[in-house]
């Protein structure tokens, strides 16, 4: 394509930008505020029409059209063509372009039926096939990445992005982690703060190991100190410890660094990176997690300027905005709240525990550390596959209630009862291996909560003790069963109880009138409100406080614990609320 021909097709596609625009905004209800492309695709177009030298487009009134009865159509058809656009002129096209087509791609997904979105992927991908994958950053605005082979959430789980893909950076996208054009509005800049922390790495020299450290581009995870605080001490100086612990414990801790402050030398030399496959990982509350080497390049093409040790393979980008060290994570989502939507409020003991990620660190840190230096379970798993912790992780993911990893990438429980059949395991290798596994669920670094430990120490023993039985000889298992499915002990889930170590509650019971002596009496109206929130968690696990089934089926109860004192958990009731659940009692419990 000739220079001279980008103008006049981006004037093109501005004309059918605008035109879309109307479109769509006819076809919004009064509730709906603004115009659909404006910021995500209208902007960006003008402003690369400007980069080349282009006269502005002014939109036309357009009056409606037949075409209009296919926006699905029409999106797919810009999207395609900008798309087309944006791979000609690579490697270095207008900035604007890139997020033009990236926010197009989304929406023809959006508006694209489930079952036909692979072949819409498949289409924008063989559109730009020839380009690298890498991330583009643009100035003041989102980060732009072409050909992401993986982009996970935090817990594993793959997030649909399209082949251009514009991440949100300046915090504020309602469409997290997609950029919806909110950094054009709020005043969002990507310049580094002056007063950053200096960006200078320091080496803490150890026999064999050293490690290095670079405060400036610290993302200040809490890895390092939360699972090796005899090395990398919070509130010590010097922070670094090299003789705190075990050499294959200090370089499994510093490669677990996300954001690349941390490094390691071994007699002065710093080792190969180790390989990992590209992927972007959206962590929860906090930056994103790069890695497996994916280019990352300023808004001229050129790769963007790293301190001194700062690693290519791996790094941690902002995503709250209020980095000082932009593009780069130097930790202040923690200081102003940055916060993704909250998890369920019943999660699975598979979101709680981390996600896949948790759980292979887990298996990793279990058939990495424990197993080979344990005199009875080293023998038993010296020939297994290089691939066995990630398939115990995925045997769990499922198990605690996760996609269904091992069913489709290992076999299911078929699968899994083979590998133990003919074994013989014996009691003594399976206790050493529930105590070892527990260890590895500490250095982990997975939920300590009495709630959570209580269920995987169950489904431990449980499924410990029926792979010794599966592995006695003659033993027949029952084939073709499902993977189990665990849950949470008797229903105790986090937030199910009041703490006895948490402070003194501050939530008053509902202003609500007690009811008169000769005032009938009812559950909706008297007694639901004299339980708090509190008081309802705290007794989750056994029954809902405020379900009138559950508490006239265990009303008896209910009031001997409340005239003994023992219930609410935080302090007795006064005599006159104990009255009236007994007066509600004493009636035959009323709805």
């Amino acid at each position: 394509m000739t220079g001279a021909s980008i103008p006049s097709r981006l004037r093109s596609l501005l004309t059918r930008a605008h035109a879309l625009d109307h479109g769509l905004t006819r076809r919004m209800t009064d509730a709906d505020a603004g115009e659909p492309l404006r910021d995500t695709v209208i902007r960006p177009l003008a402003e690369a029409l400007a980069e080349v030298g282009g006269s502005a487009v002014e939109p036309e009134p357009v009056e409606p059209t037949a075409a209009d009865a296919d926006p699905a159509g029409l999106v797919r058809t810009l999207a395609a063509d900008v798309t087309r656009l944006r791979a000609e002129v690579d490697p270095a096209p207008p900035l604007g372009v890139q997020e033009a087509a990236a926010a197009l791609q989304h929406l023809a997904w959006l508006f694209t039926d489930e079952d036909d979105r692979a072949a819409l992927v498949a289409e924008f991908a063989a559109l730009q096939a020839g380009l690298p994958t890498r991330i583009r950053i643009a100035p003041n605005g989102p980060y732009l990445v072409t050909n992401a082979p993986r982009v996970t959430d935090r817990l594993g789980e793959p997030i649909p992005v399209l082949p251009q893909t514009a991440l949100c950076r300046c915090g504020e996208s309602t469409t997290k982690p997609l950029c919806d054009g909110s950094h054009a509005q709020n005043g969002f800049t990507g310049a580094k703060d002056p007063g950053r922390v200096p960006d200078e790495r320091r080496t803490y020299p150890g026999a064999p190991v050293a490690v290095t450290d670079n405060r400036g581009i610290c993302a200040h995870s809490g890895l390092c100190t939360d699972r090796l605080s005899t090395v990398f001490r919070q509130k010590e100086e010097p922070f670094v410890a090299p003789s705190g612990d075990r050499m294959d414990e200090i370089v499994r801790t510093v490669r677990a660094c996300p954001s690349g402050a941390l490094d390691y030398l071994i007699d002065g030399r710093s080792p190969p990176p180790q390989p990992r496959d590209p992927a972007i990982e959206v962590s929860q509350d906090g930056p994103y997690r790069v890695t497996g080497s994916i280019p990352l390049v300023g808004a001229d093409g050129e790769p963007e300027p790293r301190g001194p040790g700062a690693p290519t393979e791996h790094y941690s980008l902002c995503r709250c905005g209020h980095s000082q060290n932009k593009p780069f994570c130097s930790g202040m989502h923690w200081y102003v709240n940055f916060a993704d939507p909250p998890r369920s409020e019943e999660p699975t003991l598979y979101e709680w525990a981390g996600g896949l990620p948790a759980l292979t660190r887990m298996t990793h840190i279990f058939y990495d550390k424990y197993v080979p230096q344990d005199p009875l379970l080293g023998p038993l798993f010296a020939r297994m596959a290089p691939d066995h912790p990630e398939r115990v992780a995925a045997w769990l993911v499922e198990t605690f209630g996760g996609p269904k990893l091992y069913t489709e990438q290992y076999g299911g429980y078929d699968h899994m009862v083979s590998e133990h059949a003919g074994k013989a395991l014996t009691e003594e290798w399976r206790t050493r291996w529930t105590q070892l596994i527990g260890r590895a669920a500490d250095d982990a670094g997975l939920p300590t909560d009495a709630e959570f430990r209580a269920a995987f120490v169950a489904y431990v023993e449980w499924g410990s003790r029926i792979a010794v039985e599966n592995s006695q000889p003659g033993a027949r298992p029952p084939a073709h069963m499902p993977v189990p499915r665990w849950w949470w002990v008797c229903g105790a889930t986090p937030g199910a109880r009041v703490s006895a170590l948490a402070p003194a509650a501050t939530e008053e019971t509902r202003e609500t009138p007690l009811p008169t002596e000769d005032q009938p009496i009812g559950f909706a109206e008297h007694i639901r409100p004299l339980f708090r929130e509190m008081d309802r968690k705290s007794m989750s696990f056994m029954f809902d406080l405020w379900s009138h089934d559950d508490v006239s089926a265990h009303a008896r109860a209910i009031l001997a614990r409340l005239r003994q004192g023992s219930m609410p958990c935080d302090g007795a009731w006064p005599a006159d609320r104990v009255d009236v659940f007994a007066r509600w009692v004493d009636e035959g419990a009323p709805a």
